[in-house]
């Protein structure tokens, strides 16, 4: 932090004035009050760029946290929400303990646009009723919630605010392409705020405190604890994963930085323990004010630190001035934000890709938009392994190869064909493809035995093994020998473990190498 403290201070005020309107909105759209997402940003910010494992994240509320919170709110309250928040730092630290970190860029790229693609749609439908100048009515389903808004608004409409929202939406997506460094954000909340003061009478964010609130411990709502358990899983699961993906994003960006995704979730823990005990919404980083980061010249913890500070300051100084934006210039601030969420270019590649990348990107985005995220998650994962045990499964080969007969002539070669049979099955043998092996080799007749070539098997779980041996003791009941070659090291435990070639090894029918087992079968096996 002290290597170029002019450079991040310089960054910090950057990132704090991207992170300002986008605090306000994003605490508005949970429920809970722009206040709430204020303090996420100033606690959970300074706390998460201390302790986490990334040098270069900024961490605050974000619209995907949002999409989780609004049900809570709705079924527990407030205290319900702080209270998920907190044990979902507790989730978090656990996670860290357990060193999980490294899994979580394991999850597919199809499942990862399909919910980002989701959430950007529930953030873009949870706006209509501030950008149409209505309060949202009181359900969780974002859908009705929009629906209702456009009803109402057709029976008595205004088009001020929707005016207001687009037009602040399209001062931040065209700013951004012309002059990326400018807070275009900031500059459209600001004008619009200007021009509801001197001309408009909207709805405002209302008064906001002129202090961060005194810590405390009176939030926790321990009669719906238990209730809230699977609510804190789903909020660690999306601060997890949010937060690595963003420091992965990070990394990326830059040359030599490289985060500690153990570190992160730990950071990131703490962070949601301290920021209920303040009233804020839970925490996690934040992708695109991380890149904002990294573009505006960061290069230690010290920016992101910084970017909280600057955040408390607006709250002691300019409180009243901030409570008079209108909710409408915040709609189209989230607006902007959902359409920089989605990329068409590597949507349009997934669904052109694959059927099963396809399938997985439309089923999550549709479960996201129409249940919840994290059971569009589950699915999208669900479906990401069957696809790819599918694939696996395929790639596994059982092909009859040739015995070495150089020394023979044609009708010994005859001879042989009809009577020893090599089989050289390849790739994965495991649960995805063993049916099929058990379904080839059971089928062999008019043979006096069998080689079974292994070498070439890649992997081999339980199920591959149990059914190789019970594929040799089917042929063996047949009368049918069967001779084992090229056994590895790997695959010696399970076989050895689930029995499948104890007969064999018994018989004396295991072989180190191939040509030693046909040698046998010529000697010992085919009827003369």
């Amino acid at each position: 932090m002290r290597r170029a403290p002019r450079r991040d201070l310089i960054a910090g005020s950057t990132v704090a004035v991207v992170a300002l309107p986008l605090a306000l909105a994003f605490g508005v759209s949970s429920g809970l009050g722009a206040e709430a997402g204020l303090i996420t940003a100033i606690v959970g910010g300074f706390v998460a760029a201390i302790f986490g494992g990334s040098n270069l994240q900024v961490s605050g509320p974000t619209g995907a946290m949002t999409v989780v919170l609004i049900p809570i709110v709705h079924q527990f309250g407030p205290a319900g929400a702080l209270t998920a928040g907190f044990l979902a730092g507790v989730i978090l630290i656990g996670l860290a303990a357990a060193k999980v970190g490294r899994y979580v860029r394991f999850l597919p790229l199809p499942v990862i646009e399909g919910f980002t693609a989701g959430i950007a749609v529930v953030i873009a439908l949870q706006q209509v009723p501030a950008a149409l100048g209505l309060k949202a009515s009181e359900d969780d389903r974002v859908l009705a919630v929009a629906w209702d808004a456009v009803s109402r608004f057709a029976q008595s409409p205004d088009v001020v605010p929707i005016v207001m929202a687009l037009a602040v939406a399209a001062t931040m997506l065209v700013g951004v392409r012309l002059r990326p460094g400018l807070p275009f954000a900031l500059i459209a909340v600001a004008l619009a705020t200007a021009l509801s003061a001197l001309l408009l009478d909207l709805p405002t964010i209302g008064a906001l405190p002129a202090a961060l609130p005194a810590p405390s411990t009176g939030f926790f709502d321990a009669a719906n604890a238990a209730a809230l358990l699977p609510a804190a899983a789903a909020i660690a699961a999306l601060a997890a994963l949010e937060s690595l993906l963003s420091a992965t994003v990070a990394d990326g960006m830059t040359v030599n930085e490289r985060h500690d995704p153990d570190r992160e979730l730990f950071g990131q823990g703490l962070a949601n323990l301290a920021v209920p005990l303040f009233g804020g919404v839970p925490a996690t980083a934040a992708i695109a004010r991380t890149a904002v980061n990294v573009r505006a010249g960061a290069g230690s913890r010290l920016a992101a630190a910084s970017h909280a500070v600057i955040l408390a300051a607006v709250v002691l100084i300019a409180a009243p001035l901030v409570a008079s934006i209108p909710l409408a210039a915040l709609a189209g601030v989230l607006l902007a934000t959902t359409a920089r969420m989605v990329d068409p270019a590597t949507l349009r590649g997934l669904l052109r890709s694959t059927r099963g990348d396809a399938a997985i990107l439309v089923s999550t985005f549709l479960v996201t938009v129409t249940v919840d995220l994290i059971t569009a998650v589950g699915l999208g994962v669900a479906l990401a392994m069957i696809v790819a045990l599918r694939n696996l499964a395929k790639t596994a080969t059982f092909d009859r190869v040739e015995v070495d007969r150089r020394d023979h002539t044609a009708e010994e070669h005859r001879l042989l064909n009809e009577r020893i049979v090599a089989f050289r099955p390849a790739g994965p043998l495991f649960f995805g493809a063993a049916s099929r092996f058990l379904t080839d080799l059971t089928d062999v007749t008019g043979v006096d035995a069998v080689v079974l070539r292994l070498s070439a098997i890649t992997t081999m779980d339980a199920t591959g093994a149990a059914v190789l041996g019970d594929a040799i003791e089917h042929l063996e009941r047949r009368g049918i020998p069967v001779l084992v070659s090229g056994i590895t090291d790997d695959h010696h435990q399970v076989l050895t473990a689930l029995g499948a070639t104890a007969r064999l090894n018994e018989r004396g029918h295991v072989f180190p190498d191939t040509p030693s087992a046909i040698a046998y079968a010529r000697e010992h096996l085919v009827r003369r």
